[in-house]
């Protein structure tokens, strides 16, 4: 499958109309997830990039991730619905819905505004090293699977 590519602001700009779409009481087509709780679950990817709240995995954790779960998360095969989600992108707290939604489309235009060639060889927190293809992969793909989880 190929995916639209977040470093062109046509398609930031899709994302962004999806996002804006979003009400705080949108419910979900499946999950458990409220908007305001997916909206900071998919800014967590960004937050891994862009901040330091995260920390990195162990070496022997990093080396099980890039095993198991790397080809799930950079590869062409869509997410299914109900996956399990890693610790860190689990939302517990109460969130305020436009905040995360701002924050998720100042990501995406972060993204964007970066390019392709900031990303080609990137350090991922969890899989090393990734070309800028696979850090396309993973961010439009999660992004969409959540807007489509939540039917915009």
């Amino acid at each position: 499958m190929t995916f639209p590519n977040v470093f062109q602001s046509a398609v930031i700009d899709a994302l962004t109309d999806r996002i804006e779409h979003l009400r705080p009481d949108t419910r979900p087509q499946w999950g458990v997830m409220s908007a305001t709780r997916m909206l900071a679950h998919c800014c967590v990817a960004y937050e891994m990039v862009f901040e330091q709240k995260h920390p990195r995995p162990n070496p022997l954790m990093r080396f099980m991730l890039r095993l198991a779960v790397k080809q799930g998360v950079v590869g062409d095969a869509p997410y299914k619905r109900n996956t399990r989600t890693a610790p860190a992108f689990i939302i517990r707290d109460e969130r305020n819905f436009e905040t995360e939604q701002q924050r998720l489309v100042v990501y995406l235009r972060r993204v964007q505004l970066m390019g392709e060639r900031q990303f080609e060889g990137k350090e991922s927190l969890s899989f090393g090293p990734l070309t800028a293809h696979e850090w396309n992969v993973l961010f439009y793909k999660h992004l969409h699977h959540h807007l489509t989880q939540f039917g915009v």
